[in-house]
């Protein structure tokens, strides 16, 4: 059930008190031994709140010296890109690794005169720099993702321009805790203003190369063509200055919204639960742009740092994550005159009706756990030539299937929306109406519950031998698993499918909550049986 103020403006008795939230950052030390005050990295960096004592300088320091180790040790020589959103910490932290960085005598590129960069801009840098040869580039990327203005967060990014993997990240979290715990002895660090003096640190302009090349990757031609009237809502995030050159370099007719930054996000709607959350995919902190559906051909919006889209149709307004996946993946398997091995990559918590796209495409489905790390191997090596999840994040292919990000890139994904609209002379919406019509209706949700740590454990270590039933929502389970089809790893939880359905349960890594998945292709009413018997076998754990 949703707060009540859901989709409503923010009151501004509720706006966070950001000298408070820096004041918290600089002052507030992490005790190491409280699990919620040490380093966790879940599935894309770590996160949490300077005032909570779990995103504050002790944090990044140790995590900017722990990475400094790292690239020292796997021999990591080039340059570092690092790209920071609009979240009131994400400019202290960038500060405050900078210092870091340079006394460990690293090769440091940042935006121009302090500009915001976006996630995929920071993956798009390290790819072209490594294409050359030679040294390896790798990035930072501080960002909380589409997270509430009171978060922080740190992404690493390796010389493979994506997410990094667990092992990774593993090691960064305990290198950086156990600096921590020996009183932050092991950091080497300067002062801000002489670590700015040295010739180390560059400015590098990340937009105009990124938006020079989008021709590359969507027919940025037909959509001017088209003069179709477009909006792109950045949501107050690192995208503005993006969507601002693309406008003047292409000169299309594409208002931009909310284009200004405010670390209170004061101009957002409140998410379902009542919280500011700049979540592209969620009708209730999308609402503005929603309401002007009918005053655009098509809009689309980001979250701050530009890793997630959320499309915007006239008829539909804003359309479910997986709906648009899968009038994505049509389009451009049917109309990329792409090579016929290519496969499509999708999570095992997005919806099958991909898997019955795919099908009728002739190609196969890469399936892999939550986090989109587990692409960037297949963006990188070309193998790939769509991934997406179902939490409205994905990258493809360039027109030549050379690779473009190999992380999320929210920035594309909108631009190809309107490439779609401008080809076909139907928007997405229309099109996975046309999808529903072939392979039939897919019945949809995600469910969040409170859990316990010791839930959360039992949750994800749930198998097979703990299902006593045979059935789930009337029907016989065919199938139980614990790791991916496409590469085997575990899914830190359980699937399970029927002929007709599935559910997925499985623990959050960043917060206190479990998460059941759910999908029906026969009706709501048996999406709510799904549902119900998922959380029974929850609750007899």
């Amino acid at each position: 059930m949703s707060h009540p103020m859901a989709g409503k403006p923010v009151p501004k008795s509720e706006l966070a008190d950001i000298p408070l939230l820096v004041s918290a950052y600089y002052e507030l030390k992490p005790d190491p031994s409280k699990g919620r005050e040490r380093v966790a990295f879940g599935t894309s960096g770590h996160r949490g709140r300077a005032l909570e004592k779990s995103f504050n300088e002790n944090h990044v320091i140790a995590i900017a010296q722990a990475l400094c180790d790292f690239r020292k040790e796997r021999g990591i020589d080039g340059p570092l890109y690092m790209g920071i959103d609009t979240h009131a910490l994400s400019t202290p932290a960038q500060m405050s690794a900078i210092r870091v960085l340079i006394a460990n005598g690293i090769d440091l590129y940042i935006a121009k005169k302090g500009r915001y960069t976006p996630t995929p801009l920071v993956s798009f840098a390290i790819l072209e720099y490594n294409k050359k040869g030679g040294k390896s580039a790798d990035g930072i990327v501080i960002t909380p993702s589409h997270n509430p203005p009171e978060d922080g967060g740190f992404k690493y990014n390796p010389p493979n321009g994506g997410p990094a993997q667990s092992d990774i990240t593993s090691d960064i979290q305990e290198r950086a805790n156990t600096i921590i715990e020996n009183g932050m002895k092991d950091v080497k660090i300067v002062d801000y203003d002489d670590a700015l003096q040295s010739p180390r640190i560059r400015e590098f302009d990340f937009v105009t190369p990124y938006v020079k090349a989008l021709s590359d990757i969507v027919d940025m031609e037909a959509i001017k063509r088209s003069n179709l009237k477009l909006a792109a809502d950045p949501l107050g995030g690192s995208a503005i200055g993006v969507y601002k050159k693309i406008n003047e370099t292409y000169g299309l007719d594409m208002d931009i919204i909310n284009p200004y930054v405010d670390p209170t996000f004061s101009f957002m709607t409140l998410d379902h639960d009542g919280k500011i959350r700049m979540d592209c995919s969620s009708p209730w902190a999308m609402a503005s742009l929603v309401k002007l559906k009918k005053s655009y051909d098509l809009a689309f919006g980001n979250d701050a740092d530009a890793d997630r889209h959320g499309i915007v149709t006239p008829v539909e307004g804003l359309m479910d994550p997986n709906h648009y996946l899968c009038a994505a993946i049509w389009y451009l398997f049917k109309y990329r005159k792409w090579r016929s091995d290519l496969k499509i990559g999708k999570t095992l918590v997005s919806s099958s009706m991909i898997d019955r796209i795919a099908k009728s495409l002739g190609r196969e489905v890469y399936e892999v756990p939550v986090g989109f790390k587990w692409f960037s191997d297949g963006l990188f090596e070309g193998w790939l030539g769509f991934a997406g999840e179902e939490s409205a994040g994905a990258s493809f292919l360039r027109f030549d299937t050379n690779v473009w990000t190999t992380d999320k890139d929210g920035i594309i994904m909108s631009l190809l929306a309107a490439e779609m609209r401008a080809v076909t002379g139907k928007d997405p919406a229309e099109i996975y109406a046309g999808l529903e019509k072939e392979f039939g209706k897919a019945y949809y949700r995600r469910i969040d519950a409170p859990a316990t740590s010791k839930l959360k454990e039992k949750l994800k270590r749930l198998d097979r031998s703990k299902i006593a039933s045979s059935e789930l929502g009337g029907e016989r389970i065919e199938k139980i698993f614990n790791t991916a089809s496409g590469n085997g790893a575990s899914i830190g939880g359980v699937k399970i499918v029927t002929a007709n359905g599935w559910v997925a349960m499985r623990p959050s890594g960043t917060e206190d909550i479990y998460k059941i998945y759910a999908e029906s292709f026969l009706s709501e009413d048996h999406l709510n049986r799904l549902l119900d018997a998922a959380q029974q076998i929850v609750s007899s754990l």
